[in-house]
């Protein structure tokens, strides 16, 4: 399901030594949308404005960690050492001119007084909270997840499916029978549906990998591990995802300019005993008034299931969906109180 180009990609971020971490950590700034984040120092994938320059997580803490401690890197070459994704280890010094350089800003960088003071005020705040009776605020690194993955979940799945604009067939009208029963001027559409329903399939599954590969936890796992959750996750994320369009008052998913309904299914030659359950299961979960982070971190929670055959780091998995689990019930108790019926 991963070319060898992503392999390759893959296997790269898998030796990241952050192999634990869901999203980035915090970030100072918001970051810019709609276009690539590159790290202005090693030109890796940036998380976000940190110290005032647009960076990744490794060069963010390289840059706290070196000034916190006050060392004094030497250069064993030339002082003009290339910093990059794959180099930047090899000369700290280097590293950190190219970061002030680049306007990384020491008087950003807390003391630890000031952090320990951040952390005793939030301590506080959270026992007054809990003593009231209010639901715990979201973690910043849940706030990160959650971002992570509706940035992810924008940027690769296509709810209007603009690639079919050419392809959308109209299916006959009135009451569905066995495809034995179609009249003989029925089953060139019924036909001409089983290739649609297929690149449809497709995209939706190409849309999945994307989306999941843009999950630092899910880059940081080896690449057979990736493989096997893809292979677990990848039609029930599709049916998630497919569920933010669908219309529970006409039973129907409105993709932007095509409609879907389950006599297109029918038509399509899938059989009534596997469309009525899916149908009774697009209704429930549509009445839920799901928010799009509610959303994308059950398409998360199903990705990281530890369940799947050929899983080899199966605590690893578990931890990191444990991780998503616990977000989801965080949001919903601050942001999403349950409404009668919910």
């Amino acid at each position: 399901m991963l070319s060898p180009s992503d392999r390759e990609s893959s296997s790269s971020s898998s030796r990241s030594p952050s192999v634990l971490k869901l999203g980035a950590s915090s970030r100072e700034d918001p970051e810019p949308e709609g276009e690539e984040k590159i790290c202005a120092v090693c030109s890796d994938r940036a998380t976000g404005y940190h110290f005032h320059v647009l960076t990744c997580e490794g060069c963010k803490g390289f840059f706290r960690r070196s000034i916190s401690k006050g060392v004094r890197f030497t250069c064993p070459f030339t002082r003009n050492c290339a910093i990059t994704k794959a180099k930047r280890r090899q000369c700290q010094a280097c590293r950190l001119q190219k970061c002030l350089a680049m306007g990384m800003r020491k008087d950003m960088i807390m003391s630890e007084e000031a952090l320990q003071m951040r952390r005793d005020l939030r301590k506080q705040k959270k026992q007054v909270r809990e003593l009231a009776g209010e639901p715990a605020e979201l973690t910043e690194e849940q706030e990160q997840l959650i971002s992570i993955l509706i940035e992810a979940h924008k940027k690769h799945f296509d709810s209007g499916f603009s690639q079919f604009v050419h392809c959308r067939v109209s299916p006959p009208s009135g009451p569905l029978g066995p495809l034995e029963s179609l009249p003989a001027d029925v089953l060139p559409d019924v036909f001409s549906m089983l290739p649609h329903f297929a690149d449809l399939s497709t995209i939706l599954i190409q849309q999945v990998i994307k989306f999941a590969k843009e999950i630092p936890a899910f880059r940081s796992l080896p690449i057979d591990d990736q493989i096997s959750l893809l292979k677990g996750a990848t039609l029930e994320i599709c049916q998630i995802q497919f569920n933010t369009v669908f219309n529970e008052e006409t039973n129907a998913w409105e993709c932007g300019q095509h409609r879907y309904t389950i006599q297109d299914g029918a038509l399509a030659g899938f059989q009534q005993i596997y469309l009525e359950p899916l149908l009774k299961f697009h209704i429930s979960l549509r009445k839920l008034r799901l928010h799009e982070a509610e959303y994308v971190l059950l398409e998360a929670i199903v990705l990281f299931s530890p369940d799947h055959p050929g899983i080899t780091q199966r605590d690893t998995i578990d931890r990191l969906q444990e991780k998503v689990a616990l977000t989801l019930k965080s949001y919903i108790d601050q942001r999403h109180p349950l409404p009668e019926g919910r």
